[in-house]
């Protein structure tokens, strides 16, 4: 038999409230929080899941674009939000860098928001122009050895995930590039086929369309294991770096103290929404993402893990934002 106490019946009282936010849940609109413009990759994302996830929850879903500040804008809207489920945050890598980049943060980004779903990953690719000599990561190893400070790199930003990585492999091959940071991958991508920078470093979503049919010349990418769309493109270990490895990552988040509840059937729902057949090859095939579509722990550890690694690299080369 339970016996009952003053203090068991407080606790439950003090739950009761919670319990039965669960059970009514969802109560209304539910907003999916893109901290950037229409039309990018967490932008599509959302868009893609939106209508399974309307149909699944029996509620209606609705995108919201709030931008500004490399996506902290709009996650530190999310983070101030009330934790009822009715507000949810997708993002981009920058999430894992913005705290070592930007200065005096409304929000902490690993206390004030509860990781849900990590999406999915995606390696970067170091491309060169065709007009350029170099057909291998080793050519332009030699070439910047041989004059330092000559070579340009195009990446979507300062800070970037293309940035940091860039500046990580430069710092283990011992040699010195030149940056060129663009705002975005539309100018990136326009410049990369014009030819005015020597090299791009970007993600393969960003890059993919582009990495056949002679526009750019794919030199080697930063993932563990050779991609089975682009075979012929070494990863970076490969080519005589061992253990390096750079992602470009989508998840999501919710305020922190959103019911596990909840929180459980919204993740259930996007996973079986993103693993819609339509949508799925469009990830996969369409935008090269590797799907993960792991849990709240696995994108907990995830992002400790990206925080470590930018942390570091950002402190110990002195890299500033662009915001």
């Amino acid at each position: 038999m339970v016996k009952l106490t003053r203090r068991s019946l407080v606790a439950t009282a003090a739950l009761a409230p919670f319990a039965a936010r669960a059970q009514g849940w969802p109560s209304g609109t539910i907003r999916l929080v893109v901290p950037f413009p229409p039309g990018g990759s967490v932008d599509a994302i959302a868009r893609m899941a939106q209508t399974g996830l309307q149909q699944r929850l029996g509620a209606n879903v609705i995108i919201e674009n709030r931008t500004g500040a490399s996506g902290s804008t709009g996650t530190g809207m999310v983070a101030k939000a009330p934790p009822d489920g009715m507000t949810w945050l997708f993002v981009f890598d920058t999430h894992a860098v913005n705290p070592f980049l930007l200065p005096n943060l409304a929000f902490d980004t690993e206390k004030d928001l509860d990781p849900v779903l990590l999406i999915g990953t995606a390696p970067n690719v170091l491309c060169a122009h065709p007009s350029r000599p170099y057909l291998s990561l080793g050519d332009v190893i030699t070439a910047a050895k041989a004059k330092p400070e000559t070579i340009t790199y195009g990446t979507i930003g300062a800070g970037s995930i293309g940035h940091l990585s860039m500046t990580m492999l430069s710092n283990r091959a011992g040699v010195k590039l030149v940056h060129v940071p663009y705002r975005g991958g539309g100018p990136l991508l326009n410049d990369t086929i014009a030819g005015h920078v020597d090299l791009t470093m970007a993600s393969t979503r960003l890059l993919g369309p582009h990495l056949s049919g002679g526009k750019t010349r794919p030199l080697a990418h930063t993932g563990k294991t050779r991609l089975a769309d682009f075979p012929s493109i070494p990863t970076v270990m490969e080519e005589g770096f061992p253990g390096f490895e750079t992602y470009a990552w989508w998840g999501v988040f919710a305020p922190a103290g959103t019911q596990k509840p909840i929180v459980d059937r919204f993740g259930a729902a996007l996973v079986a929404s993103l693993r819609e057949e339509h949508v799925a090859r469009q990830l996969v095939e369409t935008q090269l993402i590797a799907l993960s579509l792991g849990g709240p722990e696995t994108l907990r550890t995830f992002l400790g893990e990206q925080m470590r690694l930018w942390s570091q690299v950002i402190r110990d080369n002195n890299i500033k934002g662009d915001a």
